[in-house]
């Protein structure tokens, strides 16, 4: 990290000479513009972590990767036994990593992208670095989270920007404080400021797990009322 050195030498009155006071400035996290696509792409690429803003409250990603995810452990404090959620670019790139059935997917084609999670089976041929059965998938929610997926290559583990079991931060300052091993931060705005609807699509049915801003009514709606 860049720092700054302010060199002061004490002068002849009382104080001994040649003593240096050395005061050390950090510089602030790197910040990039929502359209430094490829750049923020080549740290996720490394197994980095960014801090993104999504449509419910900020968040923090890695690419799928053991090396990637346990970074994101280390970023979050988290304890290893829980799994991190996924994002997706579109529902054709979920479907490489998720099964996915008709219901489930009239859901996410009326509702996503949105402040929705879905939960589906995981694929047996889903990448090693997605532990469990079930995976708790998101749609990107904005262009620029969009065009970071694609650029690399795979969908993304994102989770909340906070330490484990802590509240969810609310600006980049915030972040910057609780999550000082991220690699850097997506500048912009959450829009709901509250997490996302949950819903279980996993076993052929189709259940409310939390609730959030996208309600029964509009699911029941989407789902044509099943």
């Amino acid at each position: 990290m860049d720092t700054k050195r302010d060199v002061n030498t004490c002068g002849s009155s009382g104080a001994l000479h040649g003593i240096k006071h050395v005061s050390v400035l950090k510089t602030t996290m790197k910040r990039f513009s929502p359209n430094e696509t490829e750049a923020m792409a080549a740290i996720l690429k490394r197994d980095g972590c960014l801090s993104v803003p999504t449509d419910t409250v900020y968040g923090v990603c890695a690419r799928i990767s053991e090396a990637g995810q346990q970074k994101l452990y280390e970023v979050k404090n988290r304890p290893l036994s829980k799994q991190f959620p996924i994002m997706c670019c579109d529902i054709e790139q979920a479907e490489t990593v998720a099964e996915m059935d008709d219901a489930a997917r009239q859901l996410m084609s009326a509702l996503m992208p949105g402040p929705l999670t879905v939960i589906l089976k995981k694929k047996a041929d889903a990448p090693s670095a997605l532990h469990g059965e079930t995976l708790a998938v998101r749609l990107a929610t904005s262009e620029p989270l969009r065009r970071l997926i694609q650029a690399v290559g795979t969908p993304i583990f994102l989770t909340s920007a906070n330490q484990s079991g802590q509240k969810e931060c609310q600006s980049l300052d915030e972040i910057e404080q609780a999550c000082p091993k991220l690699d850097g931060m997506m500048e912009g705005s959450v829009s709901f400021g509250q997490a996302s609807t949950i819903v279980n699509c996993s076993n052929g049915s189709i259940r409310i797990l939390r609730e959030g801003p996208i309600t029964i009514e509009q699911i029941q709606k989407a789902i044509g009322g099943k």
